[in-house]
């Protein structure tokens, strides 16, 4: 039996999820560009997630384009009940992968109505608008026309919930002048912990954070101290670096990504591992 129910749960919106995900970027291929290197594998990720019990997949229909949000239908519909899935708009891909804002009205309201058509979904779940003033992280910058645009698909009854996504606390702030926030996505992990405080202030709001590259993404973390405390506890690096996410907030929910069921299985250990004080003081030095 999976350990995956250990991880606890968070509420998005009016759903309760599992706070170990899966990230379905990595299931598009090499740049999240294109069909994946072995499509079978992809479609057998999907299952493997959802078997093993989790509830909760990320994703987003320019990765490919298109892609990931096909591999999941052809994967997993008709979907179960509990499962959840959230997506993104807001950005659009170069004939030669390259990633571009989106935030125009007819942008916005496209990218709707494809996730919808290639997700097969009459509502989406919950809809993350990414701020793409700043490709590799947050910058300042008004998200207060698009988001109104995705509030208003909101009305319309084509979005349950929204989400934020490479968004600064700032922004935020506007986000919920303008429409409910449920959950905010931005790059945090072990080594990367710029937004430690905001963490903390969606905490006490009840708000998720969702970490995206928890485990370094495309480029693994890589630290000694990792691997010396993985090799105590009989685990992988990567289940430690989860592990500590968990631990880091009640509000975080994971959605690592990978496009191997052997790595999934590594990283749904996780949810069982319990760090001790002294191994999360050894980890949270890695940031220092």
């Amino acid at each position: 039996m999976s350990s995956i129910h250990k991880s606890g749960t968070f509420k998005l919106g009016n759903r309760v999820v599992k706070r170990l995900g899966l990230g379905a970027m990595q299931l598009a291929g090499p740049g999240v560009f294109g069909p994946p290197k072995d499509h079978d594998a992809a479609l057998a990720v999907l299952r493997e997630a959802v078997a093993s019990g989790v509830n909760h997949i990320d994703t987003a229909d320019f990765y490919g384009p298109h892609v990931t949000n096909q591999i999941i239908c052809e994967a997993l519909h008709p979907y179960r009940d509990d499962l959840v899935i959230v997506t993104k708009i807001g950005a659009r891909r170069g004939e030669d992968g390259s990633w571009f804002p989106a935030f125009s009205r007819e942008e916005l309201t496209q990218a709707v109505h494809d996730n919808l058509h290639n997700l097969r979904l009459d509502v989406l779940d919950v809809v993350n608008l990414r701020a793409m003033f700043d490709v590799h992280g947050p910058a300042e910058g008004s998200i207060e026309a698009p988001l109104t645009v995705l509030a208003e698909l909101q009305r319309r009854g084509l979005v349950r919930h929204i989400g934020l996504s490479n968004v600064t606390a700032a922004q935020i702030a506007e986000g919920r002048r303008i429409c409910e926030i449920v959950c905010v996505q931005n790059h945090y992990n072990l080594a990367h912990r710029a937004d430690d405080v905001l963490i903390d202030d969606l905490a006490r709001q009840s708000i998720a954070y969702v970490p995206f590259f928890p485990i370094g993404g495309f480029s693994p973390l890589q630290s000694d101290t990792l691997n010396s405390v993985a090799e105590r506890l009989n685990t992988t690096p990567m289940a430690v670096a989860l592990a500590w996410l968990l631990q880091r907030s009640p509000n975080i929910l994971l959605i690592p990504g990978t496009s191997s069921v052997a790595h999934l299985r590594e990283n749904v250990t996780a949810a069982a591992l319990t760090l001790s004080e002294r191994e999360l003081s050894e980890l949270n030095g890695i940031a220092s």
